[in-house]
């Protein structure tokens, strides 16, 4: 491994339709044969991401195949008729599975309730990803990578995916006939099977262009099902889209906060990104790009959330301060809730949005 010379032979059975087209075509034979003469130098490599293309028929799985034999050649689960989480493997916590569908971008807790069945199939994609690295102890290679969904969820899917593989430290080889998806996975390494080429590290995702423009009410329906916990929205909030190609893709609400010790303090209402775009930091650039204008306006920004597919990556981020870890708001800390929340009955983080690196104080809670 990984360097071979090697033939695949077919015999052809002899029935009244193969005699014909032989005839038909004046083929002399009884066995298609075809040959590979394979590089693929890693040896020495350290690598996560590697990707094997080509066209239809070409050879594709079969090269992967015989060049990774200790790999686990993925071609899907068998899925029940169950909730997405229950699917996975018993010893795995609700924590793990949720934290890994979110890192994949598969970010939307009501859609992990369903089943399997009744996801979208760029959902279905990131789930299986999700479940594969999580349960499986062996490399990877995933046969038809993105083949059934379209080329736009193919592309942020796989600059999702290729998040989640590196911080797992796994080796997962995707085998595809799409070559769109190449910058977008950012492979260590890349084999084109047409022309029998090697490349290493050769692909970088493009630049994503993003346009922010206030929102119209109605196009709330564009994302109210997609909203981890409600599909109300305050019609006081400030909206704004995040648009790429002229599709809007996230959105982003602010209300007045209320709380007697914050003056000028903007809480984020409502920030929901859709299905196709999850994991690829559009919802977070979106609060930030809002926050520095907020900011600059004299105002202090505040988050709330309950989401770990906010809350971990959030934490990690100098812009961000977490003024209250994961926890239950207390009685004494809900003065500046707005009615009708019901944000002390599950556990969540407050934030705040500092530009800067400014400290603010901290709002008491109970621990959970």
């Amino acid at each position: 491994m990984p360097s071979a010379k090697f033939v695949v032979e077919s015999k052809i059975q002899d029935t009244f339709r193969t005699a014909k087209v032989k005839g038909m075509f004046d083929i002399n034979m009884d066995v298609v044969k075809k040959e590979f003469d394979v590089h693929i130098p890693i040896e020495t490599d350290d690598w996560n991401i590697g990707l094997i293309v080509g066209s239809s028929g070409s050879g594709k799985t079969t090269i992967a195949k015989k060049m990774f034999k200790d790999f686990l050649l993925f071609d899907g689960f068998k899925w029940s008729n169950v909730a997405v989480i229950d699917d996975f493997n018993k010893s795995l916590t609700p924590k793990q599975i949720t934290e890994a569908l979110s890192k994949v971008g598969f970010s939307s807790p009501p859609d992990w309730l369903k089943p399997f069945s009744v996801l979208s199939n760029g959902q279905k994609m990131r789930a299986e990803l999700a479940r594969l690295i999580l349960e499986s102890e062996k490399a990877v290679i995933y046969d038809e990578f993105t083949s059934v969904v379209d080329r736009k969820v193919a592309k942020i899917g796989s600059a999702a995916i290729q998040k989640f593989v590196r911080k797992n430290n796994k080796q997962f080889i995707a085998v595809s006939c799409h070559f769109d998806i190449a910058e977008w996975l950012e492979p260590d390494w890349m084999f084109n099977v047409d022309d029998m080429s090697f490349a290493r590290g050769s692909e970088r995702r493009p630049n994503i262009n993003v346009n922010v423009r206030k929102a119209k009410r109605k196009e709330w329906r564009l994302f109210k099902d997609f909203h981890y916990l409600s599909a109300n929205h305050n019609d006081a909030a400030h909206s704004y889209v995040a648009e790429i190609d002229n599709e809007p893709v996230a959105w982003c609400s602010f209300l007045h906060f209320p709380h007697p010790k914050l003056k000028n303090m903007k809480r984020i209402h409502r920030i929901v990104v859709r299905p196709d775009y999850q994991g690829i930091g559009v919802g977070t650039k979106l609060m930030e790009c809002l926050g520095d204008y907020y900011l600059k306006k004299g105002f202090k920004i505040g988050l709330v959330t309950s989401t770990p597919a906010l809350i971990r990556p959030l934490s990690l981020k100098k812009e961000w301060v977490m003024t209250r870890k994961p926890s239950r708001l207390s009685n004494t800390a809900k003065s500046g809730v707005l009615a009708g929340s019901t944000s002390d009955a599950r556990l969540t983080a407050s934030f705040r949005y500092v530009g800067t690196g400014e400290k603010f104080p901290t709002i008491k809670a109970n621990a959970a």
